[in-house]
């Protein structure tokens, strides 16, 4: 089982990203107040120790809000993820994909968007199923379903 480390809003597109304690999950919409609340990708999520692999292999530590991802987790494995669902302290998430890096990356550190290509190393993106507030420390687990 895993756990939420930290939690981000990005208020703005380009904009800073907001860290905070709690958010709040809306079902079909995403996270409240985030500016990228659409289709399919409605949060996304970064594993802890997938970014740092990425970064050790650069000889650097990067913050990992640099990733403009939603909610850092860990003990949590992202890759290969697609269609899986993940239980976030009260809410549920399915994932409809693998987070790409973006040239944004190359901006927090050179190499950093090619370091990050491998394994799901950027994160991976989905719906919100359940509403609910979450709050850094929540338990974070794969749910399986029936059928």
């Amino acid at each position: 089982m895993g756990r939420i480390v930290r939690i981000w809003i990005k208020t703005s597109r380009r904009g800073p990203m907001e860290e905070v304690a709690a958010a709040v999950l809306e079902a079909g919409r995403g996270l409240a107040g985030n500016v990228e609340r659409r289709g399919r990708r409605q949060v996304t999520l970064l594993d802890r120790q997938a970014w740092e692999r990425a970064a050790a292999t650069l000889g650097a530590k990067v913050d990992p809000s640099a990733r403009r991802a939603n909610l850092l987790l860990d003990g949590i494995d992202l890759e290969e993820s697609r269609d899986r669902v993940v239980q976030i302290g009260p809410c549920r998430i399915r994932i409809h994909g693998e987070t790409k890096p973006c040239e944004r990356m190359d901006e927090a550190l050179p190499g950093l968007r090619t370091a990050l290509e491998p394994h799901w190393a950027a994160g991976a993106y989905g719906v919100v199923l359940d509403d609910g507030l979450i709050r850094v420390g929540d338990p974070v687990s794969w749910v399986e379903e029936d059928g």
